[in-house]
């Protein structure tokens, strides 16, 4: 699947807190990262998610491989991480979601490990993460690409809502060299 970008769906995501904070800001009030219209206005409002996308390091290995443990995305490794950038999003301080860069075919890098903890599934973090790395692959110039088992139909339909399309089907072979 692959997303060229620049196509302002992100904005999509959160449209309620995107007007408040952009052209509607002055028919609504703010209480913190809060954000609502004036009763007169309109009914709506927007309230952030708790947890905040964060850059996962060594330290947080770990984590990492007990999340992948519990998820099953695919092959990660100890040191899978120092393929590119991984980003993860905590709840209560605890590791419940992450993605990041993997493959880095020339002008390309692929989003990878996109995985959530089935108790917190729903909550948009697996868009925000890929949307996160989307930004930061188009920051430096390049495309973002994935891919994702033919039988995961709510990861296609995610990557779908985020602008992904797919273009072939392809077989992966992970080899594990002694």
């Amino acid at each position: 699947m692959t997303n060229d970008g620049g196509d302002g769906l992100a904005v999509l995501d959160d449209p309620v807190g995107e007007s408040l904070r952009g052209r509607h800001a002055g028919l609504g009030r703010r209480h913190g990262r809060a954000a609502t219209y004036r009763p007169e206005v309109a009914t709506f409002s927007a309230v952030p998610a708790d947890a905040g996308v964060v850059e996962l390091g060594a330290a947080d290995v770990p984590e990492m491989l007990d999340l992948v443990a519990r998820t099953r995305p695919g092959p990660f490794w100890p040191r899978t991480r120092e393929l590119g950038t991984y980003l993860g999003i905590r709840d209560g301080g605890r590791l419940v979601a992450m993605a990041g860069e993997r493959l880095r075919p020339p002008g390309w890098t692929e989003i990878s490990a996109v995985c959530t903890d089935p108790e917190v599934r729903g909550r948009g973090h697996a868009a925000r993460l890929v949307g996160a790395l989307a930004d930061r692959v188009l920051a430096r110039g390049e495309r973002p690409f994935l891919h994702v088992a033919e039988k995961n139909a709510a990861a296609i339909a995610l990557y779908e809502r985020l602008g992904f399309t797919s273009r072939r089907h392809v077989t992966f072979r992970g080899f594990r060299t002694p």
